[in-house]
């Protein structure tokens, strides 16, 4: 089955879940303080990150998409993660897609405008869980690993590979 590393990038705080199928395998919170060197920053979540994918050899790494936003800070720490993150999988060789926080939302719970708390809810009663993970940022992560399950190019049956692969090379013609 496959195994697919959700992540939800940050610099202070970098959601990760590990899923395969409908079972979370692992997740968590990894966290640098703000004071830190950027550089540090960067290189220690970076080192944590390939660290689960040595242990855990995910078949594919799905990534929240970078949205701008008001806070310049929150959108650099989040595409540094993102890039360290990028060059990680070409390293190992592992597929890496992205999806937007609205893509996440409709796939985990029906609809693109769900708050967290129902996304959270979504994730721990999908997942088998018996509470829902905390902080958002990990709860966020396994959002984006059940997104790629559902939405992915690089999982699923082949029809439903070619389907995917079919309504991406559409939208990349409309617009």
């Amino acid at each position: 089955m496959t195994a697919i590393l959700g992540i939800d990038p940050g610099l202070t705080r970098c959601g990760f879940g590990l899923i395969s199928g409908s079972k979370a395998i692992r997740f968590g919170l990894l966290t640098s303080l703000p004071s830190a060197d950027p550089r540090d920053r960067v290189g220690s979540i970076s080192a944590s990150l390939e660290e689960i994918i040595k242990d855990q050899r995910p078949d594919l790494i799905a990534l929240e998409r970078v949205f701008a936003q008001s806070n310049l800070r929150s959108v650099m720490g989040v595409a540094q993660i993102s890039g360290a993150l990028m060059a990680i999988a070409h390293r190992h060789q592992i597929p890496l897609e992205f999806f937007t926080p609205s893509q996440v939302k409709l796939a985990v719970t029906g609809h693109g405008r769900a708050d967290k708390a129902q996304v959270a809810k979504m994730v721990a009663s999908t997942l088998g869980l018996s509470e829902i993970p905390k902080p958002a940022d990990v709860a966020d992560a396994l959002a984006v690993a059940i997104c790629a399950t559902r939405k992915s190019s690089a999982t699923g049956t082949d029809a439903q590979k070619k389907w995917v692969a079919a309504a991406k090379s559409a939208n990349r013609r409309i617009g």
